[in-house]
């Protein structure tokens, strides 16, 4: 199996593959901790032949959007896509206070940037992630995420609940 989880910033989406990794035991990897804080534009080829190696397995779990750089590279061999739906105060409340948490690569210095994005999310950021266009270097998933299985939630809960029933029939 090979999952993809998507969602707003500060949706839950590098928790819940973690937990998500502990209970299969499926390798997680995080974009948020390839992506080096110093990076820009220069370095997308770097970043995305690090996620290309990194989605070569038969199996993984894959946290974040990276829409543009990353969607045709994950997304043709997702097998599930869950979409973690939160409210914008909840991501809003989750992206602040991850900043002042110890060994957090998220910096308090981006935070207005975080919270624009999480603010425009389902206005412009998720009409461009859901777009019926090609996956190509885009940025739209509409092909790909139309063919997945997919789960949406606005708790992780109810995710972790019908990965651990359904365990043993479609996680191996």
């Amino acid at each position: 199996m090979r999952i993809v989880i998507l969602g707003c910033a500060g949706s839950g989406k590098t928790t819940f593959a973690r937990q998500l990794g502990e209970r299969t035991g499926m390798p997680v990897i995080c974009l948020d901790a390839i992506w080096q804080p110093h990076w820009d534009e220069k370095n997308v080829p770097a970043f995305r032949e690090l996620v290309r190696t990194a989605h070569a397995g038969k199996e993984w779990i894959s946290d974040g959007n990276f829409s543009q750089t990353t969607f045709d590279l994950r997304l043709p061999r997702a097998t599930l896509v869950i979409w973690l739906e939160r409210s914008r105060l909840s991501g809003a409340w989750r992206s602040i206070t991850r900043t002042f948490k110890q060994d957090e690569a998220h910096r308090i210095s981006k935070l207005t940037k975080v919270l624009a994005f999480i603010w425009n999310f389902d206005r412009v950021h998720r009409p461009r992630i859901e777009g019926d266009q090609s996956c190509s270097r885009s940025g739209r998933a509409g092909p790909y995420i139309a063919r997945r299985p997919r789960l949406r939630t606005s708790s992780p809960f109810w995710v972790n609940r019908a990965v651990a029933s359904a365990h043993n029939t479609w996680i191996r």
